[in-house]
């Protein structure tokens, strides 16, 4: 009955199932991947009050020349806690305008922040509003504490889509902080990703604002991957469905004559139908099949018998003649 499914055409379809399956249980997998990063990144940024900040450099690979980054320590590490000692270098102070915070646009100040071995990490010391001049206007920006200052924090990992980055008001100014670009224009060299500001000794100054950190999306993630595989039952389940179909004979080609439908028999074509059922299968009985053998040898005797004038008055006078 299925013998067909052992064709060059049925072969080449169960091939593609399987391999559109697979693909689809790999894309399933991959996106549970995603997932579990992205948990890992939300419990790292849900637990930043609550666990132990980690020496920076014990994080991040160092930097090794002037002008140049550290490696990104890669998503794996996004938001973790850091402490860090060293000084701030308000000569390379940044500004990058245009960001957001509780819905008003303004200014984050990110300033370097030199280590004891003469390496730097930048530290985005948090949002400030722009002037009551208008957005052009330079912002005010409360001066950083001098000396040495222990800076704890979370990694965020450098920003995609480098801006162009100019000198405005006597800082580096761009939209976008990203640390290989902004590298290029320090003297000392950079680490890979920069720190927001979760506390400070001396205290950062009250004028600034913290920079929320965004959840990840990863329920997004795990809900594409229950579709992935949902999707890859559904193709092997199309091609049972189809195989089936085959086997009972429901895939006709296009433009393949349709049998007709078998036209049922009206009601007194069935009631006589029933009726001559019912006379065939009725006993007769003895006195009637008596009668009708009666009247067969009777009519059978005429027949082999027939009566003709002529013949009968012939064999009268062959009688009377022998009589005289």
């Amino acid at each position: 009955m299925y013998r067909f499914l052992l064709t060059p055409r049925w072969l080449a379809t169960a091939a593609l199932a399987v391999v559109a399956s697979v693909i689809m249980v790999l894309l399933g997998n991959w996106q549970l991947r995603r997932y579990h990063e992205r948990t890992d990144i939300n419990n790292r940024i849900d637990a930043a009050d609550s666990v132990q900040a980690v020496p920076l450099t014990s994080a991040l690979a160092a930097p090794s020349a002037p002008g140049t980054p550290g490696a990104s320590p890669g998503k794996a590490l996004a938001w973790t806690k850091v402490t860090v000692t060293g000084r701030y270098d308000t000569a390379h102070e940044i500004q990058a305008r245009g960001r957001t915070v509780e819905g008003e646009v303004g200014f984050e100040i990110v300033t370097p922040l030199i280590l004891a071995d003469g390496t730097a990490v930048l530290v985005d010391r948090g949002w400030v509003p722009p002037a009551a001049a208008g957005a052009l206007a330079p912002p005010v920006v409360p001066p950083a504490p001098t000396g040495e200052v222990t800076v704890v924090g979370q990694l965020h990992l450098s920003e995609s889509r480098p801006a162009p980055v100019e000198r405005r008001d006597g800082r580096l100014d761009t939209r976008r902080i990203s640390v290989p670009r902004l590298a290029t224009e320090l003297p000392f060299p950079v680490y890979g990703a920069y720190v927001l500001v979760n506390s400070q000794t001396p205290a950062n100054d009250p004028a600034f604002v913290r920079v929320p950190i965004p959840h990840e999306d990863a329920w997004q993630n795990g809900g594409y991957a229950v579709q992935w595989w949902l999707f890859s039952i559904m193709a092997l389940a199309l091609y049972g469905y189809q195989a089936r179909r085959e086997a009972q004979g429901l895939n006709a080609p296009p433009g393949s004559p349709v049998p007709p439908a078998e036209k049922s028999p009206d009601r007194v074509t069935a009631a006589d139908q029933r009726r001559a059922t019912a006379k065939a299968e009725k006993p007769v009985d003895r006195v009637e099949a008596a009668d009708q053998r009666r009247a067969a040898q009777k009519t059978a005797r005429k027949a082999a018998k027939p009566l003709d004038r002529v013949e009968e008055a012939d064999r009268r006078l062959a009688a009377q003649n022998g009589a005289d």
